[in-house]
């Protein structure tokens, strides 16, 4: 009997402990799935670094191209995660520029061109695709200024005349001729110089001007757009007498001179002064003045009156064919086949221009290797992380201050190009052009991302 419980307890000792240790197991009646939140928690973990209350630097991936950072670029971050600065310079700078494009997922889906010229040791450092045609965007103004300040020179000025014809009556005080504003495609031309014109006219004893009031625009052609320029862009009136960005200086003259009591009888009309026609006043502005704002805040009026200056050498009225022969020799000279490249405009609006990476430094070379140039130049780039185009970018980084440069920005292009100074005090050219970039911000962090490993 004993031996026969001991048969009948055992299984049931058995089922307990089999229930005993379904229970510490959990469930299976198939709940489980839906009562575990492990799985949400990895996914609210994903989106935290697109909460908006972050700083934006705090947030930058050091080779994350799909993050929009305006082209700031944490410098410990780029120290971090960069080739080992113990490598002898330029091998360092080399391995930086290796890692950056390595990692750089922009430069995957697009074009680009990059290259970098050691101007202290007279050596190329690094080139990709530099002979590869690409948009310049606005960094075509670095041909327009250069070109322009050796062949026009620094002393340069950008005029406008007031001129007339005929006496003035001194007891009427009329002057029986027409008056002449003789346009000289001056962007800065503004309200001081307006009030100007009426003064000294008012100062010949004048209240009455007998005959017209006549707009002399000989200066250039007749096209009042770029060639290559899109009609849904925000361009600039190609016109040798604006003012305030308009083609209305004739208009606004007129204005004033009612202003200021003076009659005028005749009407406004368009007709070049006569060789003897007498000057009354002239207005200028300095090649200093007009860089300044055209490569500062890249300013297109700005760098199409530059280009049309230059084009004034061949003759007038200047048209941009004229600009064109002028950089085209100035590439002859330094070595270049102009047959290679396709220029347009002055600005880099026009969809017609196409350059190289190599053709940019070897302007900056140029520039760099003459002195008035380069003085006049210089001063007018954009500083990384301080004015102009480039204030908001690079900031906090070794490229602040460093780096002095021209940018370009057009529907899917970006370009910088301009001067770095290197950790070692070597100063370099640089051009990277980049195209096909359906993001600008993604092309600028790659640019800033380069200027960052020029610097350090």
């Amino acid at each position: 009997m004993k031996r026969k419980n001991n048969i009948l307890i055992s299984p049931v000792v058995g089922f307990l402990a089999v229930l005993c240790l379904l229970f510490m197991a959990g469930p299976i009646d198939g709940k489980v799935p839906r009562k575990k939140k492990v799985r949400r928690k990895a996914h609210v973990v994903k989106v935290v670094p697109q909460q908006k209350q972050l700083p934006q630097e705090d947030v930058i991936d050091a080779f994350g191209d799909s993050i929009a950072s305006d082209g700031f670029v944490a410098d410990s971050l780029i120290s971090d995660t960069l080739a080992n600065d113990t490598l002898p310079w330029p091998e360092s700078l080399r391995a930086r520029i290796d890692t950056i494009l390595k990692k750089s997922e922009t430069i995957k889906t697009s074009q680009f061109a990059l290259m970098v010229y050691d101007l202290t040791s007279d050596s190329l450092l690094y080139a990709v695709n530099e002979k590869q045609t690409l948009r310049p965007a606005s960094t075509m103004k670095l041909l327009t200024a250069i070109t322009a300040i050796d062949k026009l020179g620094g002393s340069y000025q950008f005029k406008t005349y007031l001129k007339h014809t005929g006496a003035v009556v001194d007891s009427t005080h009329t002057l029986n001729g027409n008056v002449y504003v003789v346009g000289g495609m001056d962007p800065r031309f503004n309200r001081d110089d307006l009030i100007a014109f009426v003064e000294s006219l008012k100062k010949l004893g004048v209240d009455t001007i007998a005959g017209n009031l006549c707009a002399d625009r000989s200066f250039k052609d007749k096209d009042l757009l770029g060639e290559g320029w899109c009609w849904d862009d925000d361009n600039p009136v190609l016109s040798p007498l604006v003012y305030s960005r308009k083609d209305q200086l004739m208009e606004k003259l007129l204005s004033e001179l009612n202003e200021q009591g003076v009659v005028l009888k005749g009407e406004i009309v368009d007709e070049i002064a006569p060789s003897a026609s007498y000057i009354i006043c002239s207005r200028a502005h300095s090649i200093d003045q007009i860089l300044s704002r055209m490569m500062k805040e890249s300013d297109n009026l700005y760098a199409e009156s530059m280009f049309y200056h230059l084009a004034s050498l061949r003759g007038k009225p200047a048209r941009a064919a004229g600009a064109k022969i002028q950089e085209q020799n100035l590439m002859r000279r330094m070595g270049l086949d102009p047959s290679h490249y396709r220029l347009a405009d002055g600005s880099g609006l026009s969809l017609y221009n196409y350059i190289t990476a190599e053709l940019e430094v070897a302007f900056l070379r140029y520039a760099y290797e003459n002195s008035t140039i380069y003085n006049h130049l210089s001063p007018t780039l954009p500083l990384a992380g301080y004015d102009g185009t480039l204030a908001k970018r690079m900031k906090g980084t070794k490229a602040a201050g460093n780096v002095r440069a021209k940018t370009g920005t057009l529907t899917c292009v970006s370009s910088l190009a301009g001067y770095a100074k290197a950790s070692n005090g070597h100063i370099l050219a640089f051009c990277i052009l980049n195209q096909g970039v359906l993001r600008g911000a993604n092309a600028k962090t790659f640019q800033d991302r380069v200027c960052v490993a020029m610097c350090q």
